[in-house]
């Protein structure tokens, strides 16, 4: 898919949200075209990160958190910027590639208070070893229960070879990300797998069995568990203070500076 094909989409998202009443801080790219895993006819799925209003903080509503159908099969995960926030400090990899991707547009009047967040990725990105890799173990352990669940979006694929190719190639990107993660290489660079190749290969042609595909996932998530737990072992927990800080004073000053908009415009 090209380039400006995908902005354009974002694009879509982020009007479509602001038409819906979000008060929208920035629409990211999710998925495949981050890790140049994508092939032509992949959906071009976003998250979005909006703020809250004065009422939903005195009244103490719950955070927003849902996904909005962008139509033609593509969909936005909508959160709470609080959330959003929670979901980075846990370093869930599904959300820090938003720090990353090229694809996003931010709201201009929101744009220079989120900067640092992308200014300081890579810091971010790493605010805490033991996070990451707990993260990246429990999504293959998560990639390997899906293999063969006949979730209604992958029944298809379940009912014709008896797995799900998508979720095997996510358990080996895994192998390839955690190990390069723990080498200390640029978050960055390693959203791009070394087998990027491979991988689509087996993303998009079903070359293995069934029971193939179940060893080589198995077996995979295995040494990923063990990988895990050696390296825990063997290095001690870094929390990144720094990063923290960033975080907090961004998502602090952008709540603020919203909730000051608020007020002034109803005076």
């Amino acid at each position: 898919m090209f380039k400006r094909e995908v902005q354009n989409q974002i694009q879509q998202h982020y009007d479509k949200l602001i038409s819906l009443g979000y008060n929208v801080v920035g629409v990211f790219l999710y998925g495949s075209q981050n890790y140049e895993l994508d092939y032509s006819g992949s959906d071009v799925d976003s998250k979005a990160i909006v703020l809250p209003n004065l009422d939903d903080i005195v009244l103490n509503r719950q955070p927003v958190s849902t996904t909005v159908d962008m139509e033609n099969g593509c969909l936005c995960d909508v959160k709470d910027i609080r959330k959003m926030f929670e979901c980075f400090k846990k370093q869930n990899i599904n959300f820090i590639e938003l720090l990353f991707t090229q694809y996003y547009v931010l709201n201009p009047i929101y744009k220079d208070l989120y900067m640092p967040m992308l200014d300081n990725a890579e810091m971010i990105a790493r605010y805490n070893n033991y996070a990451g890799i707990n993260c990246m173990c429990g999504m293959a352990l998560e990639k390997f229960n899906a293999l063969t669940h006949p979730y209604p979006s992958i029944k298809d694929k379940i009912e014709k070879w008896g797995y799900d190719p998508k979720q095997l190639h996510h358990i080996l990107r895994l192998k390839d990300f955690i190990v390069r993660y723990c080498n200390g290489e640029e978050y960055r660079n390693i959203l791009i797998p070394n087998n990027k190749e491979y991988l689509l290969k087996i993303k998009s042609n079903c070359d293995y069995s069934l029971e193939e595909a179940k060893k080589i996932a198995k077996d995979t998530s295995d040494w990923i568990k063990k990988y895990k737990d050696i390296y825990i072992i063997t290095h001690s927990l870094i929390i990144n203070e720094r990063a923290l800080e960033i975080m907090k004073k961004v998502m602090t000053d952008l709540i603020a500076f919203s909730i000051r908009n608020e007020v002034c415009d109803n005076e």
